[in-house]
């Protein structure tokens, strides 16, 4: 069952500031409401947002003015990551989100977090490699991570715009290209797989609590109508038990 959401601020595929949108229960419960993007579209939140959608709309259109500004100078920035590989470019390990955000704030002196740095899988090759770094809702900037084995790598890496791979690389480099974006397909398929999996289980467990709550409304209501059935009948015992003891008493005077 799909938890109804109004959202505080425009959600890339989902909605902008102010549409009521439904949502998996899940990303309501473990992404949307805690990071305070949404509020669960009650009568009483429609109407607190609804007074407050004017200031809200002013700090948003504040805070993109800012980003705006950020975006002009991380816009087209080149970040260097010098990190230990095979000679098919295969990387010792990977690079994630955070480092990439780490160096980010290295080489431009800012502050950019973790979840900023848009990185559907790890990267596990050298290479030059796009990086969509989101400032704001409305605004992204893109950066280029260049990843090489040595800072003179690297500088060969931006000057052709290709990743070098070492010499035993009997495979070309497009085989090489072809096989890591193969396996970051499969890296996301298999992602995906596992959030459907989880979303599954999450409108199971739902639907089951559902289930067991009305078998419990049911379960009560049986047992009020058993109890009230008794109470009855113990009224008409009582007041049969009552008639006889009259008409007792009656027969006793005669």
């Amino acid at each position: 069952m799909a938890t109804q959401v109004i959202l505080l601020e425009r959600i890339e595929k989902l909605g902008a500031m102010g549409d009521i949108v439904d949502v998996k229960p899940g990303y309501a419960r473990n992404y949307l409401l805690p990071q305070s993007k949404a509020l669960r579209a009650t009568k009483d939140n429609i109407a607190y947002f609804e007074s407050q959608k004017a200031s809200l709309e002013k700090a948003n259109a504040e805070k993109k003015t800012a980003a705006e500004k950020r975006a002009k100078d991380l816009d087209g920035m080149k970040v260097v990551m010098i990190r230990q590989a095979g000679e098919t470019g295969q990387l010792y390990g990977s690079v994630t989100a955070r480092d990439i955000a780490d160096a980010i704030n290295e080489a431009a002196k800012d502050k950019i977090e973790r979840n900023m740095v848009t990185l559907n899988q790890s990267i596990k090759m050298i290479g030059l490699f796009p990086v969509e770094v989101s400032l704001h809702p409305e605004v992204k900037a893109t950066i280029t991570v260049n990843i090489a084995r040595t800072d003179d790598e690297a500088a060969k890496q931006e000057k052709t715009g290709k990743a070098i791979i070492a010499e035993d690389a009997n495979a070309p480099q497009e085989t090489v290209a072809d096989e890591q974006a193969e396996e970051m397909k499969s890296d996301l398929m298999e992602a995906d797989a596992l959030e459907a999996e989880k979303a599954a289980k999450e409108e199971a467990d739902e639907k089951a609590a559902e289930e067991a709550a009305k078998s419990e409304a049911k379960s009560a209501a049986r047992a009020e109508k058993k109890a009230a059935a008794a109470a009855e009948a113990e009224a008409e015992a009582d007041e049969k038990a009552a008639e006889e003891e009259a008409e007792a008493q009656e027969e006793t005077k005669a």
